[in-house]
Order: C-alpha cells, then sequence, then structure tokens
C-alpha cells in the first residue's frame, strides 16, 4: 500500500468515528416514549410502596457512574418542584435482575412513571432538566 492510500484511510476512519461519536453523544439525555404501554408494579421497583399522585421518577444508576451524581441532583431538585412528583433512585451494583427487568443498557436511565405504574417516558443519559419537566407538566396535564 502506497502513503496516499493510507493517509485516506486513516483520515476516512477517523472521520466515521468523529460521526458516530457527535451522533451518540448528541442522542444522550433525550426523552423516547418507547414502551408507553408497559405497565409497572410498584412491588417491581425496590423502595416504592406506591406510585406518586402525578408522577414517579425512576432513576437506575449504577455506583461508579459519574453522569449518575449529576442526575441524582436533577431529579430530586425537579421532584422538589411539584407537590405530587416524587424521585426514587435504583441502585443497579447489586442487582443485575432489575437492570435485565427494566431493559436498562447504560446508566443514567430514568422512567416518568404516572400514578397508575404507566411508562411514559424514558430517558437514557443524564437528562435534560427542562425535557423532565415538560414530561411531568404532560402527564399532570392528563
Amino acid at each position: 500500500m502506497d502513503v496516499i492510500t493510507v493517509a485516506l484511510s486513516l483520515v476516512g476512519l477517523v472521520a466515521v468515528s468523529t460521526t458516530i461519536g457527535l451522533v451518540w453523544r448528541a442522542r444522550q439525555g433525550w426523552v423516547t416514549h418507547r414502551g408507553a404501554d408497559t405497565i409497572v408494579k410498584a412491588q417491581d421497583v425496590p423502595g416504592v410502596e406506591r406510585f406518586a399522585a402525578g408522577a414517579t421518577l425512576v432513576q437506575f444508576s449504577t455506583e461508579v457512574c459519574a453522569p449518575c451524581r449529576a442526575t441524582h441532583s436533577v431529579l430530586k431538585e425537579t421532584a422538589a418542584d411539584y407537590t405530587d412528583v416524587t424521585h426514587v433512585n435504583v441502585d443497579l451494583t447489586h442487582r443485575p435482575d432489575i437492570a435485565k427487568r427494566f431493559r436498562v443498557m447504560q446508566t443514567p436511565t430514568t422512567l416518568i412513571l404516572d400514578s397508575k405504574g404507566r411508562v411514559r417516558a424514558r430517558i437514557g443519559g443524564a437528562p435534560r432538566p427542562g425535557s423532565v419537566r415538560a414530561e411531568i407538566d404532560r402527564i399532570l396535564a392528563t
């Protein structure tokens, strides 16, 4: 192989890798509405006896997850701004069965549940505070 072919191959590889990384990073924290027909039982979520009258923010995290700490703060502060919203943090470090049950592929992952336990939104990665508030407002309006 000549030098030009090697150089073009390296430039192409860097360009593809950069594009994939930027797309992945841009999608972190987006709200999706997949699984809206899923109903979660309160006893399936450790530390929850019943869901809040408005919404319940269920955060899945691990001990070594740096973005999980920031997510915890965002969700805790957001829940405190509403009277009918609670925040629950589920540590998956020692409970891989829960990760499998809720199909958690990354931490943090947040589920926004309505009062009946229906999954109204799912957020993979660190959530944007405005997006969380918008979803809560949408749930409380219905």
